[in-house]
């Protein structure tokens, strides 16, 4: 399912019109962005937990060149299902 199937998904069920639904979409995926931004979790009881996720910087090697290279620290996103979910897709 891709965003917009998504927005059609959540219109038909809630009967919201496909914009609306769109605009609220759209901004709660950007305020999950400005927290994960700042550092801050975000928790959804039941469904799951985004975290910004430090990542140290390590030595790789590049598979074209087999040359090894420097890959610096970063912060990338990162998702855990909570139980509920767990739960509700292993049924």
């Amino acid at each position: 399912m891709n965003k917009q199937e998504f927005i059609s998904a959540v219109a038909e069920s809630t009967g919201a019109s496909q914009a609306e639904v769109a605009r609220v979409i759209n901004a709660s995926i950007s305020e999950i962005t400005s927290a994960l931004s700042k550092g801050e979790d975000v928790v959804f009881t039941s469904f799951g937990t985004f975290k910004a996720v430090k990542k140290a910087a390590r030595t790789g090697i590049n598979p074209a060149t087999k040359q090894k290279i420097q890959i610096p620290a970063k912060v990338a996103p990162s998702f855990k299902a909570g139980k509920a979910l767990k739960d509700a897709i292993n049924k």
